[in-house]
């Protein structure tokens, strides 16, 4: 059914997609402030980044059902709801809302990280490539400026980061007003059924979902460390002021959106993603590795960070469709991905963290962190096989299947480019 008003329904997504990273990575660069008005260790204020990665990996698997019974609309407001709950409890003052509320934002987000994208491949199935890109570039620009701004506002305000971690409701707000004409949109519940013949694949038991599974919980790891660390990355080792340090945050939140505009075009060309997966590793861990190396070029190593992790999370999201047969299947890996990568996301910033207490200084932490990169490009080169799960044999012996896998990146893409590190 097409939607009577696609402009203000494409207005709506753009705003919801707005608050699905800014209130969480706003956080980053007040961090240091936190950790000492509380008296917080480095593992400590590395939990307030792995609550919300623990609840996207719990919250996620009970979306669509949410989505089944209440529908994706109702259910997506709910979600904003649930986020600005969850800035204003964190912001409430107190260790135990700090980390209570930063767990309500990620469930908030952990729902329209998942819902989000289908109402762009229902609505705007005729714009699938251009929309993705958008609403993808969407999340980095509002994650970056917040990021930028949360300092200078704070200076500016003489205010502490309790009134300043509030700036994501504004988001939120406007989000929920552009909104609420779509809450009046009948629920039509989908329901998706296995074809005759077709089997359930155990994921469990398959190699290949297994090295989707870890490269996608590689990427989220190395991402989730970098966003946030490298503040105190940039003042430890180059010597930049709280901030310049905000500032280079957000260009690292504005990069790991690009990737998007290259690879949505480029990949219906592709044979296969092996390449590519390569190629986004080993550019985090150049990245890595250029702060220890040469720290006072800092902006440059931020960027290829940024495209490695931003492109490496678009590619391994895609996969999870690319690598399934049909949307019970996909579901299936998705389910898997999701709940086992976050879950082993979760673990970064705290132990890196961690390693940093312990060493006394980045360079060994962001080494370690360098050869995680390489393990990933190498993993990358199994998961980005045009093979499907549960098949034994590889689609490269069928030209036919080469030219269908990479015409259907798009659709993947789609699919799961919503599930963005919040």
């Amino acid at each position: 059914m097409k939607h009577p008003n696609r402009f203000l329904l494409l207005a709506g997504i753009l705003l919801v997609a707005t608050t699905l990273r800014a209130p969480f990575t706003i956080i980053a660069p007040l961090l240091e402030d936190i950790q000492s008005g509380y008296g917080l260790s480095a593992t400590q204020v590395g939990l307030l980044i792995t609550g919300p990665l623990l609840a996207f990996s719990a919250i996620a698997p009970f979306a669509a059902g949410l989505a089944g019974r209440w529908g994706t609309e109702r259910t997506l407001f709910g979600a904003l709801m649930v986020i600005a709950v969850g800035v204003l409890f964190r912001a409430s003052g107190g260790v135990a809302p700090l980390y209570v509320g930063t767990v309500i934002i990620g469930s908030g987000i952990a729902l329209g990280n998942v819902l989000l994208p289908s109402l762009l491949k229902r609505d705007f199935h005729d714009k699938v490539a251009p929309l993705t890109a958008m609403y993808v570039l969407t999340m980095g620009i509002a994650a970056a400026g917040g990021s930028a701004l949360v300092i200078p506002l704070s200076t500016a305000l003489h205010a502490d980061w309790h009134l300043v971690s509030r700036l994501p409701l504004l988001l939120v707000v406007l989000a929920a007003l552009v909104w609420l004409p779509q809450l009046r949109r009948p629920h039509v519940p989908a329901v998706h059924k296995l074809a005759s013949g077709e089997t359930p694949v155990s994921m469990l038991r398959s190699p290949l979902a297994w090295q989707v599974t870890a490269y996608l919980g590689l990427d989220c790891f190395l991402y989730y460390v970098g966003v946030s660390w490298l503040p105190a990355i940039l003042r430890d080792t180059a010597g930049y002021s709280a901030a310049q340090a905000a500032s280079l945050h957000g260009v690292l939140l504005l990069s790991t959106a690009l990737p998007g505009l290259v690879l949505i075009p480029l990949a219906p060309k592709l044979r296969d993603q092996r390449a590519v997966a390569t190629v986004l590793a080993l550019s985090m861990s150049v990245g890595l590795l250029g702060f220890v190396l040469a720290p006072m070029h800092a902006v440059l190593w931020i960027v290829f960070f940024g495209i490695g992790a931003g492109g490496g999370l678009i590619l391994a999201l895609a996969l999870i469709s690319l690598r399934t047969s049909n949307a019970i299947e996909a579901a299936a890996l998705s389910g898997m991905a999701q709940c086992i990568g976050y879950f082993f996301a979760a673990a970064g910033p705290p132990l890196i963290g961690k390693a940093n207490e312990i060493a006394g200084n980045w360079q060994a932490p962001l080494s370690l962190c360098a050869a995680l990169g390489v393990v990933m490009a190498v993993i990358g080169t199994y998961a980005g096989r045009n093979l499907h799960v549960g098949r034994a044999v590889a689609a490269a012996s069928s030209p036919s299947r080469l030219d269908g896998d990479g015409g259907n990146f798009q659709q993947g893409v789609l699919g799961q480019t919503g599930n963005l590190h919040g």
